[in-house]
């Protein structure tokens, strides 16, 4: 386990950076966190590393975004609306989990029961005793990469 303070949204992209330059085909990241706390900023920051350089935004109300202009696909998932698990089913999801892009799913918490045990976990957490950009990034089964 890696925690990672952020003072910044920059920090946060900075950190996304990382992770996307060091992803590998086949690799799953639930990222979780509450509304406002920087998931999309991170994102955006791994697409980067990714070398995707079209614009990156949470794909809150169509559950998926594809981006596979970079060195990887990036399979962007946001499950928050998602109205039950079967949805996943439908747009084929398997196909997603087990190919060879980087899947980052949001609210994984969610869909814990869907996502591989060879998943990594990035949790972004506030708090304001620190700062108002502060952030607590807890980084979970990157481990043995």
């Amino acid at each position: 386990m890696e925690i990672v303070e952020s003072f910044s949204p920059e920090d946060t992209f900075a950190l996304g950076v990382r992770i996307g330059g060091e992803a590998e085909p086949g690799q799953i990241y639930m990222l979780n966190g509450d509304l406002g706390v920087g998931k999309t900023v991170f994102t955006q920051g791994m697409a980067a590393g990714l070398q995707i350089r079209e614009p990156v935004s949470s794909p809150t109300f169509t559950i998926l975004q594809e981006y596979d202009s970079g060195r990887l696909p990036l399979y962007h998932f946001d499950v928050y609306r998602l109205g039950d698990a079967g949805e996943l089913e439908e747009i084929g999801c398997d196909d997603y989990f087990f190919g060879n892009g980087v899947c980052l799913v949001e609210w994984a918490e969610r869909i814990r029961e869907w996502i591989p045990d060879s998943a990594m976990t990035v949790t972004i957490e506030k708090d304001l005793e620190k700062g108002f950009d502060y952030r607590k990034i807890t980084i979970e089964g990157m481990e043995g990469i």
